[in-house]
């Protein structure tokens, strides 16, 4: 049975029950409330319950729903056909993807759960047809014990219009927490949100759980965690999705704007809260939070004092609450006390997903792909999984001959495109001058050579490199494989380019030369700034060793 949470959800509320009296009165006004305030509410035809076995249209809309309202009625339990749908609606409720309201009609909760009276002498007649050990009325009756245990509305003797228009305001609000915009073209998303779904432990309602994404810039972190938001934060109280922290905090005034946007979604106000200081704000999470079951995703944060602002630990919420923190800084992970186990490394996309992504954003149909084989497996090794650099490569490329997709090819790799290096260089920029200064000569001269060798050559040149490639590891610029330093061929491309504005027009006024064109050029040219181009001839000397 394939998981609901997987499904287009094609209605908003879909309607439970039993008896035409109560299609004709209480669920004909219900669903007609709903439809007029827009809500795309399923109402089964009595065509679609012949039979004994319920349909699979009627199994399919139960799926592709996002409410579903039970409307308990005596008679309910009588129906084989409505207690196939109620067990239905129960393990799509399992999986955390429906929301279930109950509505006992002029029946008590505990009949409906015990079961009892109208309900006991309907399961006996089933457990008389079925047998009494029939895991299918076994199901039921699991299922109505379930489903009698949620919090809903009763009607006995009430206001039937009163109650229409406040189960119209739940739903409502409900429906009022969005989904957020993943991306145009999702490409390898359900599998890591799968992975990231079994990593939170969500049928644990005990612990709070903390997670860190962690992955270069333009890896895909952010919309993973979109992705993992929509799958889950119906499951929760409250939530909120902060994107964007670290450009989103520059001071101690925006960190508490950042605050108030959390109470504000997570507590559903009506209007924001004003709060005076970053300190007040804590506390104020801390008071409102701590019973909550609450969903929060801090994404892209590069500093410890945001997380102490924004989530100072577990005991600030209510258990089951889950945590999850976006950052291209590891260490920041492990300050934060999330442990290794609960850090998952956002990789690149595997060689079919890119040429997926790749084909969407570039609008290549089969017969494209096939014709341009070579240019795109250029494209792809270019961009080397990093979905940024895919979706931004297929738009430039989108609908240009062969020749241009060539040209293209060759600009980019002498020129990195801006919206690409403007990603990646954020974490160039956050680091210390010992980290700038070891990345840029890695960069430069020394990707893919054996690392112990790199290390001893730039600790000559008074550079801590032990401590420096452990940062730049962290914040996920280098990595060592089999004992070679790699780094991406963009993330390199960004340091020689870094290096190249110091002086376009003068390579002789840059840090550094790797070209052997350009070291002819200026020893040949100005003899005077020999001395300044031993450390240059040195480096250049040893990568070649």
């Amino acid at each position: 049975m394939a998981s609901s949470s997987n499904l287009k959800k094609n209605y908003d509320v879909f309607l439970s029950f039993r008896g035409i009296d109560l299609r004709k009165n209480f669920v004909g006004h219900l669903y007609t409330a709903l439809d007029q305030k827009g809500v795309y509410t399923f109402i089964d035809s009595e065509e679609l319950r012949k039979g004994d076995q319920i349909s699979a249209a009627l199994m399919k809309a139960i799926e592709e729903s996002r409410i579903a309202i039970i409307i308990f009625s005596e008679d309910y339990a009588s129906s084989s056909w409505c207690l196939e749908e109620a067990a239905k609606i129960m393990e799509c409720k399992e999986q955390g993807d429906l929301k279930v309201f109950p509505v006992f009609y002029k029946v008590e909760p505990r009949e409906v759960r015990t079961p009892r009276e109208s309900y006991d002498k309907a399961m006996e007649k089933h457990e008389f047809k079925f047998g009494k050990d029939s895991e299918k009325v076994k199901r039921w009756k699991k299922a109505l014990f379930d489903a009698g245990g949620l919090s809903g509305w009763p009607l006995n003797e009430g206001n039937e219009s009163e109650l229409i228009q406040e189960i119209v305001k739940k739903i409502l609000t409900y429906l009022a927490q969005t989904s957020l915009h993943v991306a145009k073209h999702p490409v390898g998303i359900d599998s890591r949100v799968a992975e990231l779904k079994s990593m939170l432990n969500l049928k644990s309602h005990e612990d709070v759980v903390m997670v860190g994404l962690w992955g270069q810039g333009g890896i895909g972190k952010t919309t993973l965690s979109k992705a993992l938001y929509n799958a889950i934060f119906r499951q929760f109280d409250g939530s909120c999705f902060l994107a964007n922290v670290r450009e989103a905090s520059k001071n101690s005034k925006d960190l508490v704007l950042l605050q108030e946007k959390l109470l504000y979604e997570i507590l559903s106000l009506q209007q924001k809260l004003e709060l005076p200081s970053v300190d007040r704000g804590i506390i104020l999470i801390q008071r409102r939070l701590r019973h909550k079951k609450v969903l929060l995703i801090l994404d892209d944060v590069d500093d410890l004092r945001q997380l102490e602002a924004l989530a100072g630990g577990r005991n600030w919420f209510g258990n089951g609450s889950r945590i999850i923190v976006t950052t291209r800084d590891k260490h920041l992970l492990t300050c934060y006390g999330i442990d290794q186990d609960h850090v998952y490394e956002v990789k690149p996309l595997s060689y079919n997903e890119a040429r997926e992504l790749l084909s969407n954003h570039a609008f290549l149909t089969l017969q494209e792909l096939e014709i341009r084989t070579n240019l795109v497996y250029s494209v792809l090794n270019c961009a080397g999984g990093l979905p940024l650099a895919l979706e931004v490569l297929g738009s430039c490329l989108r609908g240009k001959r062969e020749d241009v997709w060539e040209s293209t090819l060759k600009k980019i790799s002498r020129i990195p495109n801006n919206t690409i290096n403007g990603v990646l260089k954020i974490s160039y920029d956050g680091l210390e001058e010992n980290e700038k200064e070891i990345f840029l000569d890695i960069a430069c001269f020394f990707k893919g050579e054996d690392s112990d060798y790199i290390m001893k050559v730039l600790d000559s040149c008074d550079l801590e490199t032990t401590a420096g490639f452990d940062i730049l590891i962290e914040r996920s610029l280098i990595s060592i494989d089999y004992g070679r330093l790699q780094m991406h061929d963009l993330i390199q491309s960004m340091g020689m380019d870094i290096v190249r504005q110091e002086c376009r027009n003068d390579p002789g006024r840059r840090s550094r030369l790797w070209l052997y064109d350009d070291v002819v050029d200026v020893l040949s040219h100005d003899m005077v700034r020999l001395a300044n181009m031993l450390k240059i001839l040195l480096l250049i000397f040893h990568s070649n060793y």
